[in-house]
This record gives structure tokens, sequence and C-alpha cells, in this order.
């Protein structure tokens, strides 16, 4: 059974001031992991608000179909970003319109919310 490629879009934890991203990396590859554990062929498309995010998100989307796009929690549940958020919810329905859409609630478990739209 051929599994669709997910894309994972979120903030870069290194380009983040004043946070350690340590712990968001960890978490980063225990989600990485768990793709891997399911079969799931997963890029990950980080961005950084001050060097042109959405023209990397675009550029992203562009290079496969996918199935379906988890959109992370540091884009999602911050309110300063909520613009920024249907930004990213309309780029995908523009340059991905067949792909689900899937949010997660770390950095560890995009693998389960992908796998709530995949078939």
């Amino acid at each position: 059974m051929t599994v669709a490629r997910v894309l994972v879009i979120g903030l870069d934890p290194t380009k983040i001031q004043g946070w350690d991203p340590e712990p968001v990396q960890t978490a980063m590859a225990r989600g990485r992991a768990r793709f891997d554990d399911h079969g799931i062929e997963a890029d990950w498309c980080l961005v950084a608000l001050d060097e042109n995010p959405e023209e990397t998100i675009v550029e992203t989307l562009r290079r496969h179909d996918y199935g379906c796009v988890v959109i992370g929690g540091g884009i999602r549940k911050h309110e300063p970003l909520l613009e920024f958020f249907e930004k990213v919810v309309n780029l995908v329905r523009q340059h991905a319109p067949d792909a689900a859409i899937a949010f997660n609630s770390s950095p560890e478990d995009g693998a389960d919310a992908a796998l709530r739209w995949l078939s």
C-alpha cells in the first residue's frame, strides 16, 4: 500500500530569537521518526517569519503532490500570527488543492494528524 506524501509546515525553531531551539528540535526528530514508523514519506518546510515565508511555502508546495499538509501549532496557536496562519491555509488551498489540511498539537504528533486524513 502506498501512503500519500505529507508536508509539515512550521516555524524554524533556530530562527526564533530569545528561544532555546533544542527541545523543539528534539521533539521534531521524534515526530519525523513517527512518520518513518508509519511508512509515510514526509517533507518539512520550516520558515522564518522575517525571510519571506510565503515564498518558501509556495516553492515547497510545488515540489510534490501532497496528500496532506500538516500546519504546526507554532503557526496556528500564537494569536499574533493569526493573519499568517490564514495566509498559510490559503496558500495550501491554492497550491495543493487536493491535499487534506491537518493540524498537529506538538512537533511529535504530525504523523497522527496526517493519518486522520490519509486513506
